[in-house]
């Protein structure tokens, strides 16, 4: 006999408080989450209202923030026309090769913004500035709208599209009033998370030679040792990404798609292109080209020109075992904390798991360069050992990839109901006994997928790195940084290569499944 209980009975247990080893972490990780609020608020009281806005109303402040808008709103546009018209074309069209396409055109994804900007640059300068960074970006982030608008129009009910056809809607009245609509939530998703991405960009921007508020905040902070400047333009970052985040949040939450009924498990007929066929075609090779084919030939040009004059195999071996050692530590580190904060907001009621369930959020609106700014004030006054440590960089590792790693997990641990602990305990079974014997085996797949994905980020994570590494410590994505900075583009190759190789095999994995393995 089978029963289905409600939500609240199955992952709220009422009348119980969670354990101590719950409880801690996510209270460390609630007061680091707040210690960038509480840095730029001290740095702004120490300067003091006047001063404060001496430093803010500058024609050069103002200069960034027309370079940042400006930079945020055409490489979302761009992605989200370019995501929605791939989207449409590949799922929807009876294109020749649609699925390996899908591959193809995910490639640049696997690809680091900053090694994208990277082989441009080498190519010509003509690529720095505005005009060059919203092309490079548009080429690099175009597939965070791709995917998810793809994933919708896969699984999309066909009925109410049928449905307005039959009421006399032409295919154009169909798409705008039935399909559109169905695709706004996808669509607004991946492009805020691209405007997000676009106002902490760091990397590329740098060597695109775009000022922006990242790359003023590094300059005030690193070159000039003005934390004053470099705190007011954090503060102004931060309240634009809070707006983004809150942004994100309304329009998540501002409504919902739902039909009463199951509806039929089918796909749309393809639509026959006719004599479009070759546009289509001619439309997937050409991004094909500027979003991967260009950068990689760019990459192997100078990776054959580093190789022919010198081919330093004892420094790239140091820059790979560090970044491998940094990034599996990150992830580890990032995962002990998710497990916890995942556990607190599923299992759970109280002030404390409302703020655990905020947290990722407002971890993933700040920015990584403001993140390290706040632990080098607060390592250098209150922790001066901390300072230049491994576990320090490790620590922000773990507090800007927090939202992948919880992601999956809170995902899995709401499936394993805690029933089956229960019934442990009742058999002796100390609490967190009865959790590692039972539950953890069940979620197991999700935390290796959370692993992973914070793995693969912490690989290419580059401002904090700058920042916080010990001295002496080099990575692979600060090698690049290193060299392009120096226009020692053959130099740079070989970890470019590296970090491409190391994130396009899972990515190159993932599209294959979802295209060529597609029934």
């Amino acid at each position: 006999m089978s029963m289905t209980l409600p939500a609240a009975a199955v992952f709220v247990p009422r009348g119980k408080r969670p354990s101590i080893w719950v409880v801690l972490p996510v209270l460390f990780l609630v007061g680091l989450s707040l210690l960038p609020l509480l840095y730029v608020g001290m740095k702004t009281w120490e300067a003091g209202w006047r001063e404060a806005l001496h430093l803010l109303w500058r024609p050069f402040v103002w200069g960034l923030m027309r370079n940042t808008l400006a930079l945020m709103a055409g490489v979302t546009v761009a992605c989200a026309l370019i995501g929605l018209s791939l989207a449409w074309l590949l799922e929807r069209c009876d294109l020749p090769g649609r699925r390996l396409w899908g591959v193809i055109l995910c490639l640049p994804f696997a690809m680091p913004a900053f090694v994208s900007g990277f082989t441009w640059v080498s190519l010509s300068p003509r690529f720095e500035g505005l005009g060059g960074a919203i092309l490079v970006m548009s080429l690099s982030k175009y597939p965070l709208v791709f995917l998810p608008v793809a994933a919708t129009l896969r699984n999309l009910d066909t009925s109410l599209e049928e449905s307005a056809r039959t009421l006399g809607q032409n295919r154009w009245g169909v798409f705008f009033r039935i399909t559109l609509p169905l695709l706004w939530p996808s669509i607004l998703g991946g492009s805020l998370l691209i405007a997000l991405h676009m106002l902490v960009e760091f990397g590329a921007l740098s060597i695109l030679g775009l000022q922006t508020f990242t790359t003023a905040i590094y300059q005030q902070f690193e070159l000039e040792f003005s934390n004053a400047n470099a705190a007011m333009l954090s503060a102004v970052l931060l309240v634009m990404c809070l707006s983004m985040l809150w942004l994100e949040l309304k329009v998540r939450g501002s409504g919902r798609h739902v039909r009463i009924g199951q509806g039929v498990a089918r796909r749309a007929a393809p639509l026959t292109m006719g004599a479009l066929m070759p546009v289509g075609q001619l439309y997937c090779l050409l991004l094909a080209v500027l979003g991967s084919g260009i950068p990689l030939a760019m990459l192997a040009y100078w990776l054959k020109v580093g190789s022919s004059a010198a081919f330093p195999v004892a420094d790239i071996t140091r820059a790979l075992l560090t970044s491998l050692s940094v990034s599996l530590g990150g992830a580890g580190l990032s995962l002990l904390l998710a497990l916890p904060v995942s556990l607190l907001v599923v299992r759970y009621r109280g002030h404390l798991a409302i703020w655990a369930e905020r947290l990722p959020y407002l971890l993933h609106a700040l920015p990584g360069l403001v993140i390290a700014l706040t632990l080098v004030f607060f390592a250098l006054h209150y922790v001066p050992a901390l300072y230049q440590t491994t576990g320090l960089l490790l620590l922000a590792y773990a507090l800007l990839f927090l939202p992948l790693a919880q992601a999956p997990v809170r995902t899995a641990l709401t499936k394993a109901a805690p029933q089956l602990e229960e019934a442990a305990r009742t058999l002796g079974a100390s609490p967190f006994s009865a959790f590692c014997r039972v539950t953890l085996p069940i979620i197991f797949p999700a935390l290796a997928a959370a692993f992973a994905l914070v793995f693969l980020d912490a690989m290419k994570e580059l401002t904090a790195t700058l920042l916080l590494s010990p001295t002496g410590m080099t990575t692979l994505a600060t090698e690049v940084w290193a060299h392009t900075a120096n226009v020692e583009f053959a130099a740079a190759a070989p970890y470019a290569a590296l970090l491409v190789l190391v994130s396009g095999l899972p990515v190159y994995i993932l599209t294959t499944r979802m295209y060529l393995n597609r029934a």
